[in-house]
C-alpha cells in the first residue's frame, strides 16, 4: 500500500467566526497528534500517510469537531493516490522551502 496525500479543509457551519476557528484548531491539533506528516496552509492542511491511517484520521477529526460543539460541517478534501508509487508532500513543494 502506497503513501497518499490528503488535503483537508474543515468548515464548521452556523457558528460565529471565533467559534469556527476554535473548532478548526481542534481539527489541526488532532492532525498534529496523529504522528503523520502534515503541512498547515492558509486554506487547508495537507496530510501524508498510508491510506487507512489517513482515513482513520479523517474520522477522528470529525469526531473531535462534533465533540467540540460543531453541529454540521463541510469538509472539502482532495486525495492524491497512486497504485504504483508513494506520494510525498516534499515532491510537490520541497523546492519552495
Amino acid at each position: 500500500m502506497h503513501t497518499v496525500n490528503l488535503a483537508i479543509q474543515v468548515l464548521p457551519l452556523n457558528v460565529e467566526q471565533a467559534e469556527a476557528i476554535r473548532i478548526i484548531d481542534i481539527a489541526i491539533a488532532r492532525i498534529q497528534q496523529s504522528g503523520l506528516k502534515y503541512v498547515v496552509c492558509p486554506f487547508e492542511t495537507v496530510i501524508e500517510g498510508k491510506y487507512p491511517d489517513v482515513m482513520k484520521l479523517l474520522d477522528d477529526i470529525q469526531d473531535d469537531c462534533y465533540m467540540a460543539g460543531a453541529e454540521t460541517m463541510i469538509i472539502n478534501m482532495k486525495l492524491h493516490r497512486s497504485a504504483v508509487k508513494d506520494l510525498a508532500i516534499d515532491d510537490k513543494i520541497g523546492k519552495y522551502d
